[in-house]
Formats: structure tokens, C-alpha cells, sequence
């Protein structure tokens, strides 16, 4: 089984908010998952992104591939809030 670590979206319309998810790389976007390992809101100023790094890097060790939206979001935590 191929594993991703992606966004899936749980907003109302117009309201996008994501849950960072670890699901079979198969199954639809909102679709089933395996794990949810972290949460994001573009909505707030400045973005709300809640990940659970341990977690992360746990399926990462297991051969989980992240996709490139959760990448980005894992250095913009690490790199943490601006000024």
C-alpha cells in the first residue's frame, strides 16, 4: 500500500480548512484515511497550522511519502511564526 501524508478538506464552502491526513494513496482526497496527524487553516492571520511532527515523521520512517502542500507546511512550522 502506497501511503500518503495529505490535505484534506473539512470546510464549508468558502471556508477551506484542511486536516493533514495519512490515507492510501488510492482513496479520494476527502475519502478515507488512515490517521490524522495535524490540522491547517488558511483562514486566520497569520495561518493556523497545528501538526503532530512525531507522528509525521513516524509514517515518514514507515515509507509514507508526503505531498508537497504538507512540505510545505512542515518548513513553514519548522521555520516557525514570522518576526
Amino acid at each position: 500500500m502506497a501511503t500518503r501524508i495529505r490535505l484534506a478538506r473539512v470546510g464549508s464552502k468558502k471556508n477551506p480548512i484542511y486536516r493533514v491526513v495519512v490515507a492510501d494513496g488510492r482513496s479520494p482526497r476527502d475519502g478515507r484515511f488512515i490517521e490524522i496527524v495535524g490540522r491547517y487553516n488558511p483562514q486566520t492571520d497569520p495561518s493556523t497550522i497545528d501538526l503532530d511532527t512525531d507522528k509525521i515523521q513516524a509514517w515518514i520512517e514507515k515509507g509514507a511519502q508526503p505531498s508537497e502542500s504538507v512540505r510545505r507546511l512542515l518548513k513553514a512550522q519548522a521555520s516557525g511564526p514570522p518576526g
